[in-house]
């Protein structure tokens, strides 16, 4: 008798991303919060054949399974629900309308969905919960808080951006520019500028990318990069070396001296931008799918506090 093959996620990118940075859960979210989990559990079960509106990374998820050309199947995305089963229903009857090639989920009824996040392998956690981002975030993987954004731009290319420090690199010039300040900063980089810089949190997720992007001819390639630091002269050389060192493509790097980011993000037309400064992100937001990443020096402070700071969406992922 001949065995079957058991299927693997090995050789995809996979990116897991929770009920509410998919859909807009906004009503149901808020029959949860002043109404109770009971309450939350009818009106889903009894709205199940109604579909739920797109919400703030559907758009990415949608280029991201456009990336799915046969033979090739490049792009596996997961769903990662706090729902119980029985609520998210109207999640993957919902997925099925909008033509979404998801087969993939976890609903944990109310627990944290991170612990699945390296069971499933995946290179992108996306979430509205930044609990959960954190913990994933820990572990040594990619995740972000989605913020309420702008669209995705209309092009058929995906576009990503990332912050430099604490999102592809790690945070150790960041804790010189913390401790510091911008002198001490520019000189230690200025000495370091052969040396690279060690990995940050979605170093190995911008690594999945170019695996894909290096099976197309450049002018072909249906996925485009960007680096969007604040970073300027003289502290661009280390940045250009250390990706150099890790042969990994970045197709644009913006070195914009400490200016806003906004609009160069809008110019790059970014599907979603990564940033570890909820700040940046909030600003960015107003032009593309944003994302903070909760990550390094920057957000010690804030991940031990309570309340707002700790959840800049102040939402419960569903």
């Amino acid at each position: 008798m001949r065995r079957m093959t058991a299927p693997t996620l090995a050789d995809k990118l996979v990116v897991a991303i929770s009920s509410r940075a998919l859909f807009d859960l906004a009503e149901s979210h808020r029959i949860y919060t002043e109404d109770g989990v009971e309450a939350y559990q009818r009106f889903q079960i009894e709205h199940e054949d109604e579909v739920l509106a797109p919400g703030p990374a559907f758009g990415l998820v949608v280029k991201l399974l456009r990336l799915n050309r046969p033979p090739r199947q490049y792009v596996d995305v997961i769903l990662l629900s706090r729902n119980s089963a029985d609520t998210g229903l109207r999640v993957f009857n919902s997925i099925k309308h909008h033509g979404l090639a998801i087969t993939r989920a976890a609903f944990t009824r109310g627990e944290t969905t991170s612990r699945y996040v390296p069971a499933f392998g995946a290179h992108l956690f996306l979430s509205a919960d930044t609990g959960d981002v954190r913990r994933a975030l820990e572990e040594g993987y990619a995740a972000a808080t989605i913020f309420p954004s702008a669209p995705t731009n209309d092009s058929d290319e995906l576009r990503i951006a990332f912050d430099g420090d604490a999102v592809l690199f790690s945070d150790e010039a960041e804790r010189v520019y913390q401790a510091g300040g911008l002198a001490a900063f520019s000189e230690s980089e200025r000495e370091a500028a052969a040396t690279p810089l060690s990995g940050g949190p979605f170093k190995d997720f911008l690594a999945a990318l170019h695996r894909i992007q290096a099976e197309f001819p450049d002018e072909r390639s249906p996925i485009r990069t960007a680096l969007v630091t604040a970073r300027g002269a003289p502290a661009h050389e280390r940045v250009i070396r250390t990706l150099r060192a890790w042969n990994i493509r970045i197709d644009e790097a913006l070195f914009l001296g400490g200016l806003d980011k906004g609009e160069f993000l809008r110019a790059f037309g970014a599907d979603i931008y990564f940033d570890d400064q909820a700040r940046h992100v909030e600003a960015a937001a107003a032009h593309v799918p944003s994302g903070h990443v909760p990550h390094g020096v920057a957000n010690e402070a804030v991940s031990a506090g309570t309340g707002a700071a700790a959840n800049p969406l102040r939402v419960v992922n569903r």
